[in-house]
């Protein structure tokens, strides 16, 4: 079975990701750009069952960034790891960052790009692009 390794910037919070990687999701949207302090966030859709802690999950905390929706973030480093929500039982977004290299996944979409920030444009890569936001896609 496939293993991915990957953790927060401190290293306190380490993980494994079971099973092929899906196509990363390249978020636009204004929250995740706060989120992440930058342009755009990438996203892994995964079933929670293929992530597993190696160390530090007591770590963790959760900021409920809108109704339902949890950003979880190492407590001491604030490395993002992933979010989830109350309407996708089963599913988190992994910060596709924090995998230790090499990784097989590349983008697969561009989400939220009316939302767009002015300062980064949006490449034309040919990835498909969506207005809104997508059904997440698990593996």
């Amino acid at each position: 079975m496939t293993m991915h390794a990957g953790g927060c910037l401190c290293g306190g919070v380490r993980f494994g990701v079971t099973g092929e990687l899906p196509p990363i999701q390249i978020c636009h949207c204004g929250q995740c750009r706060r989120a992440q302090g930058g342009p755009l966030a990438t996203n892994l859709s995964l079933r929670r069952e293929q992530l597993r802690f190696e160390r530090g999950e007591a770590l963790l905390r959760a900021y409920e960034s809108s109704p339902g929706k949890r950003r979880w973030f190492c407590s001491v480093c604030g490395s993002p790891v992933f979010s989830d929500r109350d309407s996708l039982p089963g599913v988190v977004r992994l910060r596709a960052g924090l995998l230790d290299s090499p990784v097989a996944a590349r983008p697969g979409l561009h989400q939220h790009v009316a939302s767009a920030c002015d300062w980064w444009p949006v490449e034309d890569d040919g990835l498909e692009r969506h207005a809104g936001g997508v059904p997440p896609r698990t593996a």
